[in-house]
């Protein structure tokens, strides 16, 4: 098969849990932004919302809410990371990108899945390392988060659809890529 850059990018790209402390650069974060902005919306009416954070202290505001959130939860996987001092479920990336919709429209999960595939390769592309992060999709319902959330600027009537974790790899992910068998079927 032949390969160009953007098939390279794909290919290469993997999830990176443990970043450095480096803030990755306005021009790359708008880079970023921009690419996410040109994937595909349903009718094209392109209602999503994306929020950057690149507060360290708001970032650690967030992380505690969410935690609140979790502690509050049924789930015991769930209240364990609440009670747990050293959870961070961005990772500690220096930036997080938070992706959110109007859930009266049907097809806003699916634009931001767009969306966030965007900012993956984007990224991957400048060399910044990224991570789907879903904990405020489960969360953002929770007033205390719900209530940080719109003083973020986040739309009232958005619900959020997944976050972008995005920051320089503290090591090279290895992990090799193995394709599950039976996940392509090609009828002529």
């Amino acid at each position: 098969m032949s390969m160009n850059e953007i098939l390279k990018t794909i290919k290469s790209r993997r999830s990176v849990r443990a970043y450095t402390e480096q803030q990755i650069s306005q021009e790359d974060l708008s880079t970023i932004l921009e690419a996410a902005t040109y994937a595909p919306s349903g009718m094209g009416l392109q209602t999503w919302h994306f929020t950057a954070i690149q507060n360290a202290a708001v970032l650690e505001e967030l992380n505690e809410k969410i935690k609140g959130a979790f502690a509050k939860s049924d789930e015991p996987r769930l209240q364990e990371r609440g009670h747990s001092r050293t959870y961070c479920c961005y990772y500690h990336a220096p930036t997080l990108v938070i992706v959110s919709n109007e859930p009266t429209q049907w097809w806003a999960s699916m634009d931001c899945a767009c969306a966030m595939q965007n900012i993956f390769l984007a990224a991957k592309s400048l060399g910044i390392g990224s991570c789907w992060i879903n904990q405020l999709g489960q969360t953002c319902d929770d007033p205390d988060v719900r209530a940080f959330l719109t003083k973020l600027g986040i739309p009232e009537n958005h619900r959020v659809y997944g976050c972008a974790a995005l920051g320089y790899a503290a090591a090279a992910p290895v992990k090799e890529k193995k394709l599950a068998e039976g996940t392509v079927t090609v009828i002529k």
